[in-house]
């Protein structure tokens, strides 16, 4: 069963920092990009918005205007897990954060969803 599996949130200050982690079964990362998207409490459109993209075909990293120069997507391809790392975290931050796969960072189907980690932002 093709799956990714979320980790890492909890409760930060602000400033502080976390490490979420994605982690898939049932097939290879790197074959994909991975998405990390985030749905906020408040969102009035109950969307999940893009925050990072890493491709599969060389890397390459996309951002968020929010999140840029604050988190940093990596993959680690023998651990078959891809991390945001967040750092000066913000109140606006808070959100369930999702991973997702697909086959670009400009591609509409992301899938194999997890179930999100919670990210909450507050002092």
């Amino acid at each position: 069963q093709v799956q990714l599996l979320e980790s890492g949130g909890g409760l930060v200050q602000p400033g502080g920092s976390l490490r979420l982690s994605c982690a898939a079964s049932g097939f290879t990362l790197d074959d994909y990009a991975i998405g990390w998207f985030r749905q906020a409490p408040d969102n009035p459109d109950n969307e999940r918005k893009g925050v990072s993209c890493i491709s599969s075909s060389d890397g390459t990293t996309f951002y968020a205007d929010s999140v840029k120069g604050r988190f940093t997507i990596s993959r680690d391809n023998a651990k078959n897990t891809v991390y945001l790392q967040m750092n000066s975290l913000k109140p606006e931050d808070t959100a369930v954060y999702y991973c997702a796969a697909d086959k670009s960072c400009a591609g509409r189907d992301f899938h194999s969803w997890g179930q999100g980690t919670q990210v909450t932002v507050s002092p």
